[in-house]
């Protein structure tokens, strides 16, 4: 099953996080994140738009995916550039659940249309 068609599952820190194997494997199918190992494990990958707008109303749908799966990016605006930032909170760590994330806000992208031309 494609992990943008899975949910999140609740998580309480009752479980480890995942095991760099398991990481190697996931990270493979969410494209352009990077895979940050130092300290707490992360995932983060940058959207880049033709303004601040665009970016808003990314960041906008982001949040409307977040709230409807229970787990949450750190997210950072620098006008025109959107940094997304996963991890579980509750472990401490990667769990599948920023894998999910990862790959919903990938097809969220790919539905953004393109940026319009200027006119002469």
């Amino acid at each position: 099953m494609e992990l943008s068609s899975k949910h999140c599952i609740p998580c309480e820190g009752k479980i480890p996080a995942m095991a760099d194997e398991d990481e190697d494997k996931y990270v493979k199918e969410i494209k352009d994140w990077e895979l940050n190992r130092e300290g707490i494990h992360k995932l983060r990958k940058e959207f880049n738009f033709k303004d601040f707008k665009e970016a808003m109303a990314f960041v906008n749908q982001v949040a409307d995916i977040a709230e409807y799966e229970g787990h949450h990016p750190d997210i950072y605006i620098y006008y025109n550039k959107v940094v997304l930032e996963l991890y579980t909170h509750a472990v401490k760590g990667l769990f599948q659940n920023d894998f999910i994330m990862a790959s919903k806000f990938n097809d969220l992208m790919k539905k953004q249309s393109p940026p319009a031309k200027k006119k002469k």
